[in-house]
């Protein structure tokens, strides 16, 4: 009988852990915004290790403000290195927003962040100027480092930009809200194809496909700050209670959804994420939900291509292979029902997440799947090797940090999702949507040739 068997890390401690801390996720957020800079209230530490994860996946360098704590905060506070940073970032660089991150050393010693960026604008309007300082907008985002983990805080994030920049509502907009996750560029694009084809204009929530992913150029002159081109803008965010309604697409980053219809009367959509027909469907249905369009033949095209790829590959290669799938809860619960409509069995979904949403999820793919399905949350990667010694699989589907015990097991390894930082471009690639759901299923696939048949005397017409 199908079901889904939900497991919990045995013991304390964490060894390859499957997530890092709030600020990270945070970070992501507000680095997708025009003119956006983050600046981490806390140590060095803090903002390198993101900024050095960031260029390894993206290829992309990126800008991160950091505090600078040290051992005297922790006696005297932080207040001064808060005010004279953000002071500093408005002059040199008169970003569109900061976003004052909280860490696990600012939140304990209990600094007053609300507080200090009072005194921080009272000093800007004698720096700059009333009217230049009232540009600056700058929003104070709680993610304490020694809670919870980097998902919750990028849905922290976008609730926080959500709550201190939208305006009140004046005339609609006919858009569209998406808080798209923590996906890639690729896949940030191919949700904006969709919502073209559909023939509606989307507010991102927030964008970082081109300030990850774009051309870099000089600026004009050398006393202009440099910024990467794309990002939403704080008028765009501003314009969000105007919208039509607003689609998360994962679970875990509902909150600034929720909060829109609490507060504006936006209606919320939360989740799945679109990767497969059956949560691609979904995510149309949404749409066409808020915008009462109807879905355009060239989507029906798009989905009859996979339907097509799937009926050329699935039966004939990928039909009953057990697979692992680990990483982000809502791109690892979107793959695990993708393989189950290509006949393959999740034999293992492994996430760093107690996300009730999350085991919600699993436990709807176990019942479409005919095998049970080993759903270990709160988990990490050694965990998952200890799995698979035991219980082996056919393919493994996540990111980069697996790549190590996938060789010792000898079990080839999909990458997918974030980081990927031992393989090119791959964040350029989409796996949402019809389309990207046609670039997963030939990654899929490939790999299983590559592992499963022979290289040298198998046909390729077989």
């Amino acid at each position: 009988m199908s079901c889904a068997n939900v497991m919990k890390r045995d013991r304390t401690a964490v060894i390859n852990p499957l997530v890092t801390c709030q600020p990270m996720g945070a970070m992501y957020a507000v680095a997708g915004i025009r003119r956006g800079l983050p600046l981490v209230h806390g140590s060095q530490g803090c903002s390198t290790f993101v900024r050095y994860s960031f260029s390894r996946h993206f290829r992309e360098p990126s800008e991160i403000a950091v505090t600078s704590l040290h051992e005297d905060a922790a006696v005297f506070g932080g207040r001064k290195n808060l005010i004279s940073g953000i002071g500093n970032l408005a002059v040199r660089f008169k970003p569109s927003v900061i976003g004052a991150i909280s860490t696990c050393s600012s939140e304990i010693i209990g600094d007053d962040m609300e507080g200090f960026i009072k005194i921080a604008k009272e000093e800007l309007k004698e720096k700059m100027g009333e009217k230049e300082a009232e540009k600056i907008k700058i929003v104070a985002i709680s993610t304490p480092s020694f809670v919870e983990n980097h998902f919750k805080g990028y849905d922290n994030a976008i609730k926080a930009l959500v709550t201190n920049l939208a305006q009140d509502p004046g005339d609609a907009n006919e858009k569209v809200n998406i808080i798209p996750g923590m996906v890639n560029p690729g896949d940030i694009r191919e949700i904006k194809h969709i919502l073209s084809l559909m023939g509606v204009e989307g507010i991102v929530l927030t964008d970082i496909s081109d300030p990850f992913d774009s051309p870099l150029r000089p600026s004009a002159t050398e006393t202009r700050p440099f910024y990467p081109k794309g990002g939403t803008t704080v008028e765009e965010i501003a314009d969000s209670p105007n919208s039509l309604g607003t689609i998360s697409l994962c679970e875990y980053s509902g909150s600034g959804a929720l909060s829109l219809e609490k507060k504006y009367n936006v209606p919320a959509a939360v989740g799945p994420i679109p990767i497969g027909v059956r949560n691609t469907d979904q995510f149309l249905r949404n749409l066409k939900k808020f915008t009462d369009l109807e879905i355009p033949d060239s989507l029906l095209d798009e989905r009859g291509l996979l339907i097509d790829s799937m009926a050329d590959l699935a039966s004939r290669y990928l039909f009953g292979r057990k697979v692992a799938i680990f990483g982000d809860p809502a791109i690892s619960a979107g793959i695990a029902r993708f393989v189950c409509e290509l006949g393959m069995i999740p034999s293992v979904v492994c996430t760093g997440v107690e996300n009730p949403e999350f085991v919600s999820e699993m436990e709807k793919v176990a019942k479409e799947s005919d095998e049970p399905v080993d759903v270990m949350i709160g988990s990490d990667l050694r965990a998952l090797e200890v799995k698979l010694e035991e219980e082996p699989v056919e393919l493994m589907i996540g990111h980069s940090d697996g790549r190590l015990f996938a060789k010792h097991l000898d079990i080839p390894l999909v990458r997918v999702g974030y980081p990927v930082y031992d393989r090119a471009g791959y964040h350029r690639v989409p796996i949402v949507g019809y389309n990207g759901s046609v670039n997963l299923i030939d990654r899929i696939t490939n790999t299983v040739f590559e592992k499963y048949y022979d290289k040298e005397h198998w046909k390729l017409q077989q």
